[in-house]
């Protein structure tokens, strides 16, 4: 599970430092973010997930960015030190924090 944190920090330091418009100020709001994105992942995310099935299937899965994108301008209200600047930003950012994760989750 620390293992998992620490790679979720490492990937929001990566889609801040590419996405503009998405910023994560200080060490201390990295380690918040990324237990807040846990939490939210384990809690918020399958219950949205369900209720969007039915679209989430029309898109062949493309929704689940929808989703992303909704959790990080939540987290953005949630956590001080962590920004988004908007829908677009935070899509952009859901889809990099996907690929990002997929690269650090086979390096792992």
């Amino acid at each position: 599970m620390i293992i998992r944190l620490i790679l979720n920090a490492i990937a929001f330091y990566i889609v801040a430092y590419l996405v503009p418009g998405i910023e994560v100020v200080g060490i201390e709001a990295l380690a918040v973010v990324s237990v807040v994105w846990g939490v939210l992942s384990i809690l918020v995310k399958p219950v949205l997930t369900l209720l969007t099935l039915p679209i989430n299937i029309l898109s062949l899965g493309l929704f689940s960015f929808v989703i992303n994108a909704g959790l990080l301008l939540l987290m953005a209200r949630l956590v001080q030190g962590f920004s988004v600047e908007g829908w677009w930003k935070a899509l952009i950012g859901a889809v990099v924090l996907a690929l990002v994760n997929l690269v650090l989750g086979r390096m792992k």
